[in-house]
């Protein structure tokens, strides 16, 4: 609408379908396929083209943005598919092998690419990005660039253990807005969430997170730290505990300094609001607050409001 561009072109709008290009793995002979949802799950059509260059267009069961999984159906039987492993059970130095699309060389070489490194870490809290939680990750050095996103990380026996889906980008790339591929530092969606969040997809077409806390909470700074004589600048205060709320019934207070939730550390507001959705309404979390400088365990269950 600025004015010195109508001057040429009038008020005509012009449309253009933006295309992008991602990975995903089979995961049911009959056609269930699993990608990311920031890959797929804002799209208008979704195009899975296999390793035999059949094509089909796929119906969309379901996606939930804040885990950033989407799950996808094709029309065919007899597939093959990938076998889901056990993520509890990796451990930090065992094989990890990552498949899929990097920068679209699949359309040339109609196989997906593979990459082989380590699992680097386990149980890695990476914030939010745009709605998205990602927390309880999986870190690798196997080489994850744009277009993996959504593949397989499988392990040595080829056993899917996690979904290719963040990579750290070098300080000039974030500062340049470049896209420099990998640096060694990818990380994957492990497959005992993925298990837990398609089940409930397929089940009721979203995920339901429907519950409240009741509480508000700050994120601890050195100031804040050095007024409760806290070792560590780590956690959240609580500054508010509503009425009748789920924090109220489980007894926390105004001051209370939450450390934990369940096995998960708490580092700042982000990673408790993150590790909140990885339940579900009516679960019960177990909450470490520091009182007074004592540590206590506070019960709580994530109800409707």
């Amino acid at each position: 609408m600025d004015p010195f561009w109508r001057q040429f072109f009038g008020d005509r709008v012009y449309n253009q379908q933006i295309k992008s290009l991602g990975s995903g793995a089979i995961i049911s002979p009959d056609g269930f396929i699993l990608t990311n949802d920031h890959v797929a799950g804002n799209a208008l059509e979704a195009i899975v083209t296999l390793t035999d260059g059949s094509q089909y267009n796929a119906k969309f069961i379901g996606t939930d943005a804040t885990s950033d999984i989407c799950l996808l159906k094709i029309d065919a039987k007899n597939l093959p598919y990938i076998r889901l492993g056990n993520s509890e059970d990796i451990m930090p130095g065992e094989w990890a092998i990552a498949l899929g699309n990097p920068f679209g060389l699949f359309d040339i070489n109609d196989k997906p690419t593979v990459t082989v490194g380590v699992i680097s870490a386990t149980g890695m809290n990476l914030g939010t990005d745009n709605n998205r939680y990602y927390v309880n990750m999986l870190q690798t050095d196997a080489a994850i660039n744009s277009g993996n996103s959504g593949g397989p990380l499988v392990n040595a026996v080829g056993d899917l253990i996690g979904m290719n889906t963040l990579i750290l980008q070098s300080q000039d790339a974030q500062r340049y807005g470049l896209n420099l591929g990998s640096i060694g530092v990818g990380f994957a969606i492990p497959v005992n969430k993925i298990k837990k969040v398609v089940a409930e997809i397929k089940e009721k077409g979203k995920v339901d997170r429907d519950f409240w806390t009741g509480l508000s909470i700050l994120t601890i700074n050195e100031s804040i730290a050095k007024t409760y004589n806290l070792k560590s600048s780590r956690g959240v205060v609580v500054t508010q505990v509503a009425k009748n709320s789920p924090a109220s019934k489980a007894g926390l207070l105004i001051e209370d300094i939450i450390t934990s939730v369940n096995d998960f550390r708490i580092n700042d507001e982000t990673t408790l609001i993150g590790i909140l959705q990885e339940y579900r309404t009516g679960d019960e979390v177990k909450i470490k607050i520091l009182r007074d400088g004592k540590e206590q365990i506070h019960s709580m269950k994530l109800e409707k409001k």
